[in-house]
């Protein structure tokens, strides 16, 4: 009997679960395969050539922690510097989530 109801707790904890899991899964292979799509800045780039190449971002913020970390943040995405070199680029959720109605 006590076998019976933890193979049903089992169940209901993966019926419930796992599905959430898998869609963040999802979610981030979308944000890769649209990133790939995009022209966005690439890791290395200093910030004098992302500004040169991408114009001045909407909204910048001001260098936090060391090594100091600083982010803008563009139409569509925002980049994180550390010192003066893009870490990396990160697409805003608008982006990647798909917002068609069936």
């Amino acid at each position: 009997m006590t076998r019976m109801v933890l193979a049903l707790m089992v169940l209901a904890f993966a019926g419930l679960v796992l599905p959430r899991l898998a869609a963040g899964d999802v979610l981030l292979i979308q944000e890769v395969r649209q990133a790939e799509r995009m022209e966005l800045p690439s890791n290395g780039m200093k910030m004098d050539e992302v500004r040169a190449k991408f114009g001045s971002p909407k909204t910048t913020h001001a260098a936090v922690g060391d090594p100091p970390i600083t982010r803008w943040d563009y139409e569509h995405w925002s980049v994180y510097f550390e010192y003066n070199l893009v870490l990396f680029t990160v697409l805003d959720k608008d982006q990647v989530i798909d917002k068609k109605k069936d």
